[in-house]
């Protein structure tokens, strides 16, 4: 079984993070931190054209149909830039639940129309969930996806009222939602809306995990950088084993991490409902990846490390952010204890590639 990503799926990655690379500076970062709606409109416009926003939607809605393990690398990409626009979420999360929504046919002619239009970028659709109490750049959306018990609601923004929440990231515009559930917005409810929101869950977690990733080895390379031209007694200070010591255990997280986001995106695409255990798995260690990374690299920086001045603390703070959101550490090492304590679960070097293997081997055997 070859696990490794196609010519098609790595070029379009090098694509976008060559873009994101040139045009998501730090300068322009600062920059969107001052102004009003805190995006760029055209960084959003040529993420569109480059496809992203039809990259998860269905073929029958005008869009791509491709899938989360497309898609992941270019999430990694986008928290490797630090970029501030929430395409990643937009897509992964509401994208993946109204697509849902539509196999289960649910207000499909509405939520097709919604789709189409978000795949041509004239629409943009944010999702949140019980779990998070607030949601970013809401106020930016031209419809929420809302959470309410079991029942989820297809809201537009203009009949909601946003009150702005202040972030330790100062890049992200968090909004509090108020509003008034009815059955005229309610899409789903009892089990069919617990499995979507089950699958939410997964889909946000995976989205931050993806980013996570991003970030921790954007963080270390910006520590590298200045460890190879930061001068002490005459010497590089990345020449200190102490030196070179944090940025290797950072290297080692960040690697032990990669492989569980990959499997993680994989898992959800083909059962987003039943992939707690490598969601959990996934954002558990890419949350402790780039939280060590985040210390490290800043002590790497020595005092400068700690004051706004430094652009490093652009990915820290995007890091402590992303760490906590759609479930902190403590939530998914719960699903894990949970998943790993149930009677059914895939444990040994045996079920490496799952119970079908096992089955499909003793067939041939017999």
């Amino acid at each position: 079984m070859d696990f490794t990503f196609t010519e098609d799926q790595l070029a379009f990655r090098d694509t976008v993070q060559s873009m994101l690379d040139n045009e998501v500076t730090t300068p322009s970062i600062r920059a969107r931190w001052e102004s009003e709606s805190g995006e760029s409109e055209a960084m959003l416009n040529t993420l569109n054209e480059m496809g992203m926003n039809a990259l998860l939607v269905p073929e029958s809605c005008g869009g791509l149909g491709m899938s989360l393990v497309d898609f992941v690398l270019l999430a990694e990409a986008c928290g490797k830039a630090a970029l501030p626009e929430t395409v990643v979420e937009d897509n992964v999360v509401a994208v993946g639940l109204l697509s849902d929504l539509l196999e289960a046919g649910v207000n499909s002619t509405q939520v097709e129309q919604l789709l189409g239009s978000i795949a041509e970028g004239s629409a943009r659709v944010g999702c949140t969930h019980m779990i998070n109490p607030y949601s970013n750049f809401a106020h930016r959306k031209d419809f929420m996806l809302l959470a309410n018990g079991n029942d989820i609601h297809l809201v537009p923004s203009s009949e909601l009222t946003f009150t702005a929440m202040k972030s330790v990231d100062p890049s992200r515009r968090l909004q509090k939602i108020d509003w008034s559930p009815s059955r005229k917005t309610r899409v789903a409810d009892g089990e069919l809306g617990a499995g979507l929101l089950r699958a939410t869950i997964n889909r946000g977690a995976l989205a931050a995990s993806a980013q996570l990733l991003g970030l921790a080895q954007a963080m270390v390379q910006q520590a590298v950088d200045y460890a190879s031209t930061r001068e002490q007694f005459g010497k590089a200070i990345g020449t200190n084993q102490a030196v070179k010591h944090l940025m290797a255990d950072c290297a080692v997280q960040i690697e032990f991490a990669r492989p569980a986001v990959y499997r993680a995106a994989y898992t959800v695409s083909v059962a987003p409902q039943r992939a707690d255990w490598a969601v959990s798995h996934a954002k558990t260690a890419a949350g402790s990846a780039a939280e060590l990374t985040a210390r490290n690299a800043t002590q790497v920086h020595g005092a400068m490390g700690y004051t706004w001045e430094c652009d490093l603390h652009i990915w820290v703070k995007r890091a402590w952010a992303l760490a906590r959101e759609w479930g902190d550490a403590g939530f998914h090492k719960n699903r894990i204890h949970e998943w790993l304590l149930q009677p059914n679960a895939l444990l040994g070097p045996e079920f490496t590639f799952g119970k079908r293997h096992i089955e499909t081997t003793e067939s041939a055997a017999a």
